[in-house]
């Protein structure tokens, strides 16, 4: 209970990580109950005149269709909060799985899936997404089956790395002495070891797979029109940026800031883990 204390409090102290859980709650908060804070349906067309500047009756303006950008902005954290983390949740699953099993097996499996995982380096995550969508097709949930695959080679090396620290402790060889399955050891008692890394890394990718959601979307492959997702707001109104640049400004703002506060966690949260490991080795 005092390790847990000493770190809760370096990572409150920090003004940074206080700044993006507030704001993260904030919009998740917005996200849950956006049918009560939103003042208008995001689909509603002609609540307002067309192209209608931030007023007091519509904060964020209108957009071509007379949609209120406010209302689809509180909608649309739904959709880039929701599919960033599916993303992030199926390459952290796949990826732990792989990275785990081919540590704790070792030998030619170990050697063969390093290579796999290197090849799948050779291409940038982005780019990897794009040939995944091309052969599958857009979508949404194409885009976020294709962040995710991508993510899965970054997140296998990492578990890799850190289950085969994890594999030569000693107690690890107790469990093989005592004549426990592979499975119970891989699953059981080097999983729970590494889970802090799984979750800082899970969270410093989130923001990433938000961004290349959006940008998907942004070139016309993730969410279509009239889905609210940031990305696809940002696409829509491109094309009013000289008369209407509210339909432009305010998706990106609430990507930039919420992109940032998610990097924000993801930082202190390394940090934090890195107290934990240092006050278990009694330096703190």
């Amino acid at each position: 209970m005092k390790k847990f204390k000493i770190i809760l409090k370096r990572f409150l102290l920090n003004k940074g990580s206080a700044f993006g859980g507030i704001f993260l709650i904030l919009i998740v908060f917005g996200a849950i109950f956006a049918p009560i804070i939103a003042p208008y349906d995001w689909n509603a067309v002609d609540t307002g005149p067309r192209l209608s500047a931030p007023s007091w009756e519509f904060l964020f303006g209108t957009d071509i269709h007379g949609r209120d950008v406010f209302s689809r902005i509180i909608y649309g954290a739904r959709y880039s909060l929701s599919v960033g983390v599916i993303s992030v949740l199926f390459g952290i699953i796949s990826g732990s799985i792989f990275g785990i099993t081919i540590a704790y097996i070792g030998g030619r499996v170990d050697i063969i899936g390093s290579r796999i995982i290197d090849v799948m380096f050779g291409f940038p995550s982005f780019l990897l997404s794009l040939l995944v969508v091309a052969i599958i097709g857009v979508g949404l949930w194409n885009v976020v089956f294709a962040v995710g695959l991508a993510s899965i080679p970054h997140f296998a090396r990492i578990i890799r790395s850190a289950a085969l620290q994890v594999k030569e402790q000693p107690y690890i060889e107790a469990c093989v002495s005592l004549g426990y399955g592979n499975i119970r050891i891989m699953f059981n008692h080097i999983l729970p070891n590494i889970f802090p890394i799984i979750i800082v890394i899970a969270t410093l990718d989130l923001g990433g797979a938000i961004i290349s959601i959006a940008s998907l979307s942004f070139l016309g492959l993730g969410a279509q029109p009239p889905e609210p997702e940031w990305g696809a707001m940002l696409s829509s109104g491109r094309e009013y940026m000289r008369y209407a640049p509210w339909t432009m400004i305010y998706p990106g703002l609430f990507l930039f800031l919420t992109v940032m506060s998610v990097n924000l966690l993801g930082d202190r949260l390394s940090i934090a883990l890195d107290a934990r490991q240092s006050i278990g080795k009694g330096k703190v």
